[in-house]
């Protein structure tokens, strides 16, 4: 079992910085794969990036590439998502993710992944 707690979203604007964080709890946090996820008002969940157990695989959307970076600490069970150059269309609710760490191949899925965070909400303004 492992339980997700998001902090760090708010408002910002375009061209500016965030970064979230994710506190899990449980014992099985430093073997599993962990993702963020957003999701924006009357679309569908979409993948933002991954991280393996090991810190060595990482995997990003296209769309935040080079602007996004995603990294853990398996010592303090967090995960964080540093977020640069905002632009409005990132506006959404954040939700990190927990997956078992077999699924790297189809990472993006967010079927694939057994524990959710509430999520938090990053808005950025023009």
């Amino acid at each position: 079992q492992v339980q997700l707690v998001e902090s760090g979203g708010g408002l910002v604007q375009a061209g500016g910085s965030l970064r979230l964080s994710c506190a899990a709890s449980g014992r099985t946090f430093s073997s599993s794969i962990m993702g963020w996820f957003r999701q924006a008002p009357g679309k569908e969940r979409e993948f933002v990036a991954a991280i393996s157990w090991t810190v060595i695989n990482t995997y990003y959307a296209d769309s935040v590439k080079g602007r996004f970076t995603i990294s853990r600490d398996n010592a303090k069970n967090t995960v964080y998502l540093r977020m640069n150059s905002l632009k409005p269309e990132d506006t959404a609710i954040y939700s990190c993710a927990a997956a078992p760490a077999g699924i790297w191949a189809v990472v993006a899925t967010p079927s694939k992944y057994d524990y959710w965070g509430q999520g938090t909400q990053v808005t950025v303004s023009s």
